[in-house]
């Protein structure tokens, strides 16, 4: 890329999209692409063909998808097959016919096998069965790094698939109806704390500042506190408890987003699809995606006792035996990206206290 490169972010408005967009106008590139989504449907075939001709990207960051924690994955099966699916399919095609230079698909670490050896090298993927509960979303993932590699080879696009570990960063997603396991736990850690302090203040400014289903700052008191048990938050006077789901001993890998944005910059600037095949003549290409983690798992237990002391919160943890864990363990190999050059480097504490800070930025606590 080159700073005069026009640059399309999908997505720059969530998570990753929005790491991608702060770390590239910190390098200075100033054509960006960032349409909003009243303005561009990504679902829709003949709208991105059209964006895409009137707007002739040259490079791609696809970070546009419909995520969610174990959770909403498990309810909204058919709407995260369907819309990632789509979202792939019309941004990747539309990116071959309109001649883009370089595509980079940002997949999941769900697309690995359940019972995956660990930590997961690429060349496990299509092993053996997914996770049952995000297996639409998986399936999804695994169609858009078939999609790119077949692209690749049949039309010689330069389109390179990501998959990430777990992410965590600035710009998440608080709401606590379909969040991932590291957002969730700061903010019922953080509502548990104020309830427990009695500071209903505080309280609703958090709700009108994150509004979700289930939860409105103009509730009294008592049904605030009676409403948060949906979400596993319980309040008695001076007593507080968080009610998480499963039993805490999976374990997971957290990457910080901004260090992903980081090797997204790094994969973007230096490495192309024929550094990672070495030939477009094997018999047969697969397994071309790059992993991207920091190497390092710890249990969803002491992810919790983190974020507790990160938070502050003094209250009770009990678990729910009776929810599901979903996949045992999910740590990456990160070796091949590691060999190309690119390591993370922001630490799992130092990461989810910027993030806390950032959350609570807007308010005095």
């Amino acid at each position: 890329m080159r700073q005069e490169s026009s640059i399309y972010v999908a997505g720059h408005n969530g998570l990753v999209g929005s790491a991608i967009t702060r770390k590239l106008r910190e390098k200075g590139y100033h054509n960006l692409i960032l349409p909003s989504r009243e303005k561009l449907n990504l679902l829709d075939q003949a709208s991105v063909n059209s964006f895409f001709e009137k707007e002739k990207p040259q490079y791609v960051f696809l970070a546009a998808a419909k995520v969610g924690g174990i959770m909403a994955n498990n309810r909204y099966r058919a709407q995260f097959i369907y819309e990632n699916l789509q979202i792939q399919n019309n941004i990747i095609n539309s990116s071959w016919k309109h001649n883009v230079e370089k595509l980079l698909f940002l997949g999941s670490s769900c697309i690995y096998p359940r019972d995956a050896s660990q930590p997961m090298k690429e060349e496990y993927l299509l092993n053996s069965p997914l996770e049952y509960t995000n297996e639409p979303y998986a399936i999804a993932k695994i169609a858009g790094i078939k999609m790119c590699e077949s692209y690749n080879l049949q039309y010689n696009t330069n389109f390179i698939s990501v998959m990430p570990t777990n992410l965590y960063g600035e710009n998440d997603n608080y709401d606590l109806n379909n969040s991932h396991v590291l957002p969730a736990l700061i903010r019922k850690m953080h509502l548990g704390k104020l309830l427990k302090l009695k500071k209903f203040d505080k309280v609703r400014e958090d709700l009108k500042r994150r509004p979700f289903d289930g939860l409105h700052y103009s509730m009294s008191d008592s049904d605030i506190i009676e409403s948060v048990k949906e979400f596993g938050i319980f309040c008695d006077g001076t007593l507080s408890e968080i009610q998480l789901w499963g039993t805490g001993e999976p374990r997971r890998e957290f990457l910080y987003s901004d260090d992903l944005a980081d090797a997204l910059y790094f994969v973007m600037q230096n490495i192309d699809f024929e550094d990672i095949v070495k030939s477009r003549d094997d018999d047969q290409i697969r397994n071309t995606h790059l992993n991207i983690g920091c190497g390092e798992d710890l249990s969803i237990y002491e992810l919790a006792l983190l974020i507790k002391k990160v938070v502050g919160y003094d209250g009770a943890i009990k678990w729910d035996s009776s929810k599901p864990d979903g996949t045992y363990r999910k740590l990456m190999d990160v070796s091949r990206l590691n060999s190309l050059g690119w390591k993370a480097s922001t630490s799992l504490e130092e990461g989810v206290r910027r993030v806390y800070n950032s959350y609570i930025a807007f308010k005095n606590i």
